[in-house]
């Protein structure tokens, strides 16, 4: 399957090897550099290293974890790529999961001044998510992808198979943005995925959830590419969320991305209750079906404050405003909501009883 947005060239295929190697042909004579984690180089760079073109390039290997996806590993990128000879033609594929689609996006958007990269996602969040609209970065301490900049590679491959050597949470962590997707695009699709158990999905049947996952992305991302509007229909769930994410950070209890946003979905599912009229039914059926998955995530009221202080950092912040993408039924977008101090108390106290 092949999707062509406005900019990029997206393949869902499960002939991976082959996808590449005409992707490849068509990027003759250009130095190439795969990026790499541990993980990646033990089980995904295998698949793909009979390519001729894959065996002579040259590797480039960073630590998986979040904690890594930071200002340090990005200046190792950028100094392999000076001392193994990249140049303005160079093409660097990113061979990984969000971590790497992002920080590798970002070091060949900066390296001298750009360079062409390719992503191969290999995690079921970034498949959906992070190798596709353009957005490239790396966090600086505990805030999320607080340094980055838009840019889109030049191809996409996705190939769900690499998700067989996953554990179920990094499955999971892909699913909530998924469902993510459906919530803010129309109620007919948000049937449609909690229809399918993930748990016991075949690999040809979320293949085709993926790309529709994607199409629904896009179609905010080419109305909207530098999130000034409409896109920011995707930052549901995200506020709250990363939130979660951060405050969790580096901690026993840490917790994935996709399961962060799923915690912080639920949380602006209530918001958009009390904001935007979201129909209080619709709530509790979304929020039992998440709950259903990801466990809650233990909250004490100490915890309030460095949650409220951590929103206050989020990148949708615009001056004193903390903007919400909230919800005022599925598929029906308010953007740029605010909320209060009191009402964010309230909400923290409503998850904390769920």
């Amino acid at each position: 399957m092949k999707i062509n947005t406005e900019f990029s060239t997206i393949y869902i295929s499960a002939e991976i090897q082959q996808v590449l190697t005409e992707v490849l042909k068509k990027n003759q004579n250009r130095k190439t550099f795969v990026l790499v984690d541990e993980n990646t180089k033990k089980h995904c760079l295998p698949i793909i290293n009979s390519i001729v073109e894959i065996d002579s390039s040259e590797i480039i290997e960073i630590k998986s974890g979040e904690k890594n996806k930071s200002i340090k590993s990005l200046e190792k990128v950028w100094t392999m790529l000076s001392e193994k000879g990249a140049d303005r033609l160079s093409l660097l594929i990113n061979l990984g999961g969000g971590i790497i689609c992002d920080l590798g996006g970002f070091a060949a958007s900066t390296f001298k001044r750009g360079i062409d990269f390719i992503n191969i996602p290999t995690t079921l969040l970034s498949q959906v998510d992070a190798s596709v609209g353009g957005k490239t970065g790396v966090n600086l301490h505990e805030l999320k992808n607080e340094i980055g900049v838009f840019n889109h590679p030049k191809y996409v491959l996705i190939d769900s198979s690499f998700n067989r050597t996953l554990e179920k949470d990094h499955i999971l962590s892909g699913w909530a943005e998924m469902l993510k997707h459906s919530l803010i695009f129309d109620e007919k699709d948000w049937l449609n995925v909690i229809s399918h158990d993930i748990k016991h999905i075949g690999f040809k049947e979320l293949n085709k959830l993926i790309a529709r996952s994607i199409n629904i992305k896009n179609h905010f991302v080419e109305q909207d590419p530098f999130e000034k509007n409409i896109r920011k229909a995707l930052n549901f769930g995200h506020t709250f969320g990363h939130a979660f994410e951060s405050l969790f950070m580096n901690s026993e209890s840490e917790i994935s991305h996709g399961e962060a946003v799923a915690h912080g979905m639920i949380c602006e599912l209530y918001l958009s209750g009390e904001i935007c009229n979201f129909p209080a039914k619709k709530t509790n059926t979304a929020v039992t079906y998440l709950l259903n998955i990801y466990n809650k995530v233990e909250l004490n009221d100490s915890d309030f404050e460095n949650i409220i202080v951590l929103i206050g950092h989020d990148k949708k912040k615009e001056g004193q405003n903390i903007n919400f993408t909230l919800l005022e039924d599925f598929g029906k977008i308010k953007i740029n909501q605010n909320c209060d101090r009191e009402l964010l108390i309230k909400t923290l106290n409503w998850y904390k009883s769920l």
